[in-house]
């Protein structure tokens, strides 16, 4: 079936070709241009003696007081690996609105690294084809990319009926894992859990006689509350990950930070002489943001790739307490002594953590920030989420979160990331209902971008997620080969809603956070013309579509999700309201329409309108809980009317 979307690799570069020739920014004549390549130094920033990046931001500074018309940096090609994080503030801003605008020279792809190569491979076990690197010690890493793309970290799969678990971690039940008390390293090793829609992580501090002693507070964290890595409400795949032991597969790698040696086991094909192996050694690449009171703004970033970070905290302690789609519980709690009997589907003391929990910070940041844009870039090899937007202050480099206004995503491609896509928006209280109006993040435009093959380390990302804000639009993206939902609205579970969720007061939810009574800033968003397919590829209890808590003036409309694993098309889960489903078009899923309500939550109010389908299966019925649904055609043997096949023809990215 024809459409605007397409796919493949060679798709993939018509696209952002077309999309990068569309959007480049046309700029006054007497714009001032300054050049940069990654061997660049000097302060003239000419095409015949080109400075750095660190140069250019410096001269920037010197220019920007009061424009005239817009800066424009343009990069040449090559790599910029860069020692710190890139940093943008109200200095680096355009004034008098123009722009300054970080761009590729024509022609070129410009590449912002955070890593190191490894190189002088030599074989450490011909036997099992291992080779090695010396890379020096003093760092950690939680990817590696070889030739463009993320191997895996060592491991080996558990079965769970082999384990006990208490509370210091796990008993050996079979003679078959008797091999674990031998590891050379037993305390660089990590439990890797998938869940239902959680996937967490938790450091191990050792291994003996028989038992796994688990780090703190990582192991108390992980293990109350919902979807717990000791009683997932599906059992997904356990793993034990980081030890040189479990290189026993093509692709895998190992590093011994103690000697400083990277080991890795080659795919078929590979030359070590001439692969190209990257160390990431930055935990972000770039942030933009000022202050609430001064913010960043008039930025624009055009043509470049972002590639290489790894962010280390699950490696900690902490671990990763992962609860949904990148918060996770974060600090060291009280928990029932008891907790791994009476808190595994939740607890008075679990619900305490609710609202502090902290969000993943991207590789990309923008908070405090307006008039921001990114078109026509490459986000691709990070170990995080790709860009974060507006995040909580938590997960921002500048320590002010929030605050983002008028920001622009488009004709991007997002792939190979270890974490989500994109992420606008907090999950704690001044995100929801900010403390300073300036803190509400509005007028975000999330468009024209192919997002695929993400969330590949945190499964339980998605490509798309807005929690709280106004005025926000995602559309006509392509998103596929994700392992959990493709696009999801809101946060929060309808707790944050005016009057507050009867299932939380029973709960014990608010004996820690007040019941609010006014709307938090989720409004006014629209979710349309997107292509989702290949979605819920690993995960369970999500959908192409998938909103949280209410949302006045939402439409989802003219997207066309296709072929998600028998998942639900849109999932109005807990406290979802006030949103209207209309136009869109399921071809081979589950439920195409699906809510979760109960007698003590408030989902429903949900407008369905002039849908078609595949499969008939609804879980809303028109007049109960204030829904209304109207106007769906089922479709048999891929008769779709013309009005559907409109949808589909034009669904994902446009390119003209």
């Amino acid at each position: 079936m024809s459409r605007a979307c397409l796919t493949g690799v060679t798709a993939l570069a018509a696209v952002t070709a077309t999309v990068l020739g569309q959007s480049t920014p046309a700029f006054a004549s007497r714009a001032t241009t300054l050049h940069v390549s990654p061997d660049g130094h000097g302060t003239a920033c000419s095409v015949a003696h080109p400075c750095s990046i660190t140069e250019a931001k410096a001269k920037v500074r010197t220019l920007n007081s009061d424009m005239r018309a817009d800066i424009v940096v343009q990069l040449a090609g090559g790599t910029y690996r860069l020692a710190v994080p890139l940093t943008f503030t109200r200095a680096d801003s355009g004034t008098n609105g123009h722009r300054v605008v970080w761009q590729a020279a024509p022609g070129a792809r410009p590449l912002i690294s955070g890593a190191r190569e490894a190189t002088g491979w030599t074989r450490q076990d011909p036997t099992k084809n291992i080779w090695k690197a010396k890379v020096g010690t003093g760092f950690d890493i939680r990817q590696l990319y070889v030739d463009g793309v993320q191997a895996t970290r060592a491991r080996t799969q558990l079965d769970r009926a082999d384990l006990t678990a208490d509370a210091n971690g796990y008993t050996f039940t079979s003679g078959a894992l008797k091999y674990l008390n031998s590891l050379a390293d037993p305390g660089r090793t990590e439990i890797d859990a998938l869940g239902s829609f959680t996937n967490r992580y938790s450091p191990v501090a050792g291994i003996r006689d028989g038992v796994i002693t688990m780090k703190q507070p990582a192991w108390n964290n992980n293990t109350f509350g919902y979807d717990t890595i000791t009683n997932p409400f599906r059992k997904g795949p356990l793993y034990i990950e980081n030890a040189y032991e479990f290189l026993d597969s093509a692709g895998e790698w190992y590093l011994n930070t103690r000697t400083g040696t990277l080991y890795y086991k080659p795919l078929p094909g590979q030359d070590m002489s001439t692969a190209d192996v990257e160390m990431p050694r930055l935990e972000s690449l770039l942030s933009v943001g000022g202050t609430y009171q001064a913010p960043a703004t008039h930025i624009t970033f055009s043509g470049l790739q972002f590639s290489h970070t790894s962010w280390l905290q699950p490696s900690t302690g902490q671990g990763y307490a992962n609860q949904q789609t990148g918060a996770f519980v974060h600090g060291d709690w009280q928990r029932p002594a008891d907790a791994l009997d009476s808190c595994q589907y939740g607890c008075k003391l679990f619900e305490a953590t609710r609202p502090h929990w902290h969000q993943m910070p991207a590789a990309v940041q923008v908070s405090a920030a307006s008039h921001i844009s990114f078109t026509g870039n490459w986000f691709t090899q990070l170990g995080q989420v790709a860009l974060g937007i507006g995040n909580d202050a938590n997960a921002h480099a500048t320590g002010v979160g929030l605050g983002a206004d008028t920001i622009s995503v488009s004709g991007n491609v997002f792939s190979q990331g270890a974490g989500g896509g994109v992420v606008v928006g907090g999950v704690q209280a001044d995100a929801h209902h900010p403390g300073d109006s300036r803190m509400t993040n509005r007028n975000i435009t999330i468009g024209n971008n192919v997002m695929h093959d993400l969330a590949l380390d945190y499964r339980d990302m998605t490509a798309v997620l807005v929690t709280y804000a106004t005025n926000a639009t995602v559309s006509h993206n392509e998103i596929y080969e994700m392992p959990y939902t493709g696009i999801a609205i809101g946060y929060g579970w309808g707790t944050n809603d005016p009057g507050g969720s009867q299932d939380y007061v029973n709960r014990g939810l608010y004996d820690f956070q007040p019941v609010h009574t006014t709307p938090t800033t989720l409004k006014n968003l629209r979710i349309t013309g997107n292509y989702l397919h290949d979605v819920m590829r690993t995960m369970d209890d999500g959908a192409c579509i998938y909103t949280l808590s209410a949302a006045p003036g939402t439409l989802i409309d003219r997207n066309y999700c296709a072929d998600n694993n028998g998942h639900y098309g849109i999932y109005h889960d807990e406290g979802s309201r006030d949103y209207t489903d209309s136009n869109n078009v399921f071809r081979n899923t589950g439920d195409w329409d699906h809510e979760n309500s109960n007698a003590t939550n408030n989902t429903g109010a949900l407008t369905v309108t002039d849908n078609w389908t595949s499969n008939g299966s609804i879980s809303l019925s028109d007049g109960v809980r204030g829904n209304r649904v109207t106007g769906t055609v089922v479709v048999t043997d891929d008769n779709w009317p013309r009005g559907a096949r409109q949808v589909m023809k034009n669904a994902g990215v446009h390119v003209r």
